[in-house]
């Protein structure tokens, strides 16, 4: 069924700062994930999944990569209808500010969104990994005639601190709200489920709005829509939570997006890139089959291009025509690739180490950034959890060391506590 009185409004502006250094060139968006895809293909293919085809993209910082993977990937011929555009930030005469927040965000481009002529507007995130058929949530609001739709999912107490935590009625109806509240008093009265393990909803940042509704709040001082307009519309609008039992994860910060990535190689990964029934779209790059020599892999998630060579390499990612030298092990490890190979090499680079990873390496415990130069005998081992770090070369975020991409690391050197 296609929604053609839908438009989706993905948020991708901010700076991301809880993503840095892997922000440092790009969009949050626009950061790799699954050795493959960039995070901004998951709403869009959840959307294109669910028969929405009108999609704006909301930009900002850090946006070229954003827009040039957006302009190569979602394209539409003329024989269907739809489009995926991107709204960046800019300065007119009514404003010339950039955006302040998400829904100051949605008001600094609200005459594009009100030419659409749309009935609802979707509005999504472009930090979370997860498969939803968002039909099931446009027939419910539109069935129980809501202005603002909220998808909630179970969560448990120790998670509750990280997510706007909504109060729900019998009804359906969200009667109350605190944004990530983090003492227990701030919670008393937020139990909506008889169940001890996840006794409390959250909000997972997916919202639909009745347009005329959208519109009317967006008139008022607010500035982001989990701290303001959400409580805001509770008080004066139907506002209804649509459950969601899948799996879902918010992976905006290092750690989250370390963890998810490496969830992705186990035997049966609780979210997997390849179900059927809801693909989960890319640029298409036409590269060869990876090329693997003499090597031991064990829970690997092996993207195309690759070249390999004497390896071993077990519970990791390895992301685009990464390149991996002889007597090299890997573990616990996200490598993201690069954009080209070391016969392309861009004029001036000198005698820096060869694009990829060096003979005689051991990597455990890391984010190797696109385009990252790691020379011979490198050693790289994780940190204590809770420990932050900014060195010259390299970073550590709760306990991930993060290789920057276009880093370089010198041969023999050493990251470790």
């Amino acid at each position: 069924m296609a929604y053609e009185d839908i438009l989706a409004v993905i948020l991708g502006g901010g700076r991301g700062t809880r993503l840095w250094p892997l922000t440092k060139f790009r969009a949050k968006p626009a950061v790799p994930i699954a050795g493959k895809y960039r995070l901004i293909d998951i709403p869009v293919s959840n959307c294109l999944n669910s028969g929405v085809h009108q999609i704006s993209i909301l930009t900002q910082f850090n946006s070229v990569s954003l827009h040039r993977h957006i302009s190569r990937t979602y394209n539409f011929d003329s024989f269907h209808p739809g489009w995926v555009q991107v709204l960046a930030a800019e300065q007119t005469f009514s404003s010339e500010g950039w955006y302040q927040g998400t829904a100051d965000a949605v008001r600094k481009q609200l005459w594009e969104i009100q030419v659409t002529g749309a009935r609802d507007i979707l509005v999504l995130a472009g930090d979370h990994l997860y498969r939803m058929d968002y039909g099931g949530l446009l027939d419910f609001h539109r069935a129980e005639s809501a202005d603002v739709t909220v998808a909630v999912q179970p969560v448990a107490a120790e998670e509750a601190s990280r997510l706007g935590i909504l109060k729900l009625g019998a009804d359906g109806r969200i009667r109350s709200f605190v944004e990530k509240p983090q003492t227990p008093k701030a919670l008393q009265g937020y139990v909506s489920r008889d169940d001890p393990e996840k006794p409390y909803v959250g909000s997972m940042g997916i919202y639909v709005f009745r347009a005329e509704v959208l519109f009317d709040m967006l008139a008022g001082p607010h500035t982001d829509f989990g701290g303001d307009v959400i409580p805001a519309a509770i008080q004066s609008h139907r506002v209804f939570g649509f459950p969601f039992h899948g799996y879902w994860a918010d992976i905006g910060t290092i750690r989250a997006f370390y963890d998810a990535n490496l969830a992705l190689a186990e035997r049966e990964p609780l979210f997997s890139f390849d179900d059927p029934s809801g693909p989960i779209f890319t640029r298409a790059r036409f590269l060869p089959g990876s090329r693997i020599y003499d090597v031991k892999l064990d829970r690997v998630l092996l993207a195309d291009g690759c070249v390999v060579q004497g390896a071993e390499i077990r519970n990791s990612v390895v992301g685009l025509r990464s390149v991996i030298g002889d007597d090299v092990v890997i573990q616990d490890t996200v490598l993201m690739g690069a954009d080209y190979y070391e016969g392309d090499r861009p004029v001036g680079q000198g005698d820096m180490p060869l694009l990829g990873v060096g003979r005689g390496c051991r990597i455990q415990g890391a984010i190797i950034d696109k385009n990252a130069h790691i020379g011979e005998n490198v050693r790289i081992e994780p940190f204590p959890r809770g420990v932050d770090l900014d060195q010259e070369n390299w970073t550590v975020r709760d306990g991930v060391v993060v290789i920057q991409k276009y880093g370089v690391l010198a041969p023999g050197t050493v990251v470790a506590p």
